[in-house]
């Protein structure tokens, strides 16, 4: 049977296809040994959030199992989570958001992929590609088209800080420019970086959209208001140009893959059809128990008081471990600190090569994802070629003894590269 292009490009081996089937395989390894795994974005399991989230799918359970998992239900989410997250956010942020605002859905990629074929793709003047406003960018934004070249990604500034650190910075002339835009779509704060957009670079990709007249799509799977990991973040925009999506993964609950959109009617009733014509629904069990969160403040309390504040100190501690651990001789830099469940790494060396590192950290039992898979090739700039290369992702989820003890496996692994060359 012979693939269609599209077939073709959505059946191939993707960078995070790759490295989750190594860490399957890991799982299952006969040779023994413990492996340290700082590679996926799984957030850490923490008792009372876990314990929160049982409690009120064990109410769901008993109250409502015959009306939600019995029967079908409508598509753009169930009434009572619809409802919910519409008082939510018109109570938090003073919009006048209403259903027809909203729209449920299989967490933020799946919502992604749902905009991206609604608004990119071929055009009757030519092709409108999907642009990644400044890369890196999270690695699953580059399964999301289905035509091959469409997706672009925007190369960022850089400033250099003190202290071993740096951050990406918005070219809004750059974004501006691209000739074929379907839409934009950024993650804030950044995976893998932790980097939230600045009020002034937000305004500026509006107005481009406004230009443009499509869609700027914000993935919020790690902002506010939940699971509002960042030190620094502004509030999610209402924009007849912005969607905003949402989730309830980094809040607790990754494996049920539990989203929501909230954007002009236009954009979500055409993501509504892609819904009724894909897969029916969403899981409507979870809706209710996402239902009763929103109500009654729990979800809220869980990200003030446990989540945001599990993630800082895990940040101040791997920190403190990559200044003490790291060899002083190697040009390393981490990007600056604003939060997020992830350490990226900039080591600025011609020796070094992102998956030569992988495999070496592989060979020691520990995972890390290679920079490269965060950036969209082809480069345009010799710049941007090289530093994808030279880039890593450690993940913070992991307990604080498997953090420590895959930093000092990767900081002799580095020691080692660097003696090499």
């Amino acid at each position: 049977m012979q693939f269609s292009p599209r077939g073709a490009k959505m059946g191939g081996l993707s960078g995070i296809r790759s490295i989750m089937e190594d860490i399957a395989l890991a799982a299952s390894d006969p040779s023994g040994g413990t492996w340290v795994n700082l590679s996926p974005g799984n957030p850490a399991h923490i008792p009372e959030v876990t314990g929160t989230w049982l409690a009120l799918q064990q109410d769901s359970l008993t109250r409502r199992f015959a009306e939600a998992g019995g029967r079908y239900g409508p598509s753009r989410g169930s009434d009572g989570l619809v409802d919910a997250i519409v008082r939510y956010f018109n109570r938090r942020y003073g919009w006048s958001i209403t259903a027809e605002n909203v729209l449920v859905g299989a967490g933020c990629q799946m919502l992604a992929f749902m905009a991206t074929t609604v608004f990119t793709g071929p055009y009757p003047g030519g092709p409108r590609r999907l642009v990644l406003p400044s890369v890196p960018d999270y690695t699953g934004y580059q399964g999301l088209s289905m035509d091959e070249g469409g997706i672009v990604g925007v190369a960022p500034g850089v400033e250099i800080l003190e202290g071993r650190s740096f951050r990406y910075t918005f070219d809004l002339d750059a974004v501006r420019r691209e000739p074929s835009m379907g839409m934009m779509l950024l993650s804030s704060p950044g995976n893998p970086t932790g980097r939230s957009i600045p009020a002034d670079a937000l305004a500026g990709l509006i107005r481009i959209a406004e230009e443009r007249d499509v869609p700027l799509f914000l993935d919020h799977a790690y902002g506010d208001p939940f699971p509002s990991v960042a030190e620094d973040s502004v509030d999610p925009p209402l924009h007849p140009h912005v969607i905003n999506c949402f989730t309830l993964s980094k809040a607790g609950l990754p494996g049920e893959r539990l989203g929501f959109a909230i954007g002009p009617r236009g954009a979500i009733d055409a993501m509504l059809s892609f819904t009724a014509n894909s897969y029916l629904h969403p899981p409507q069990l979870i809706q209710a128990t996402a239902e009763r969160a929103l109500d009654t403040g729990v979800l809220d309390t869980l990200t003030q008081e446990v989540i945001k504040p599990y993630y800082r100190r895990k940040r101040q501690v791997a920190e403190k471990l990559l200044h003490e651990l790291l060899p002083d001789a190697v040009d390393w830099r981490l990007h600056a600190t604003e939060g997020g469940m992830f350490c990226w790494l900039w080591i600025d060396h011609g020796w070094f090569d992102d998956l030569a590192m992988y495999e070496e950290l592989k060979r020691r039992k520990v995972f890390v994802v290679p920079g490269r898979h965060f950036f969209v090739p082809p480069f345009d700039s010799p710049f941007l070629e090289r530093h994808a290369t030279r880039c890593v992702r450690l993940s913070l989820s992991p307990d604080e003894s498997v953090v420590a003890e895959g930093i000092r496996r990767f900081a002799e692994a580095l020691e080692e590269m660097r003696g090499a060359h």
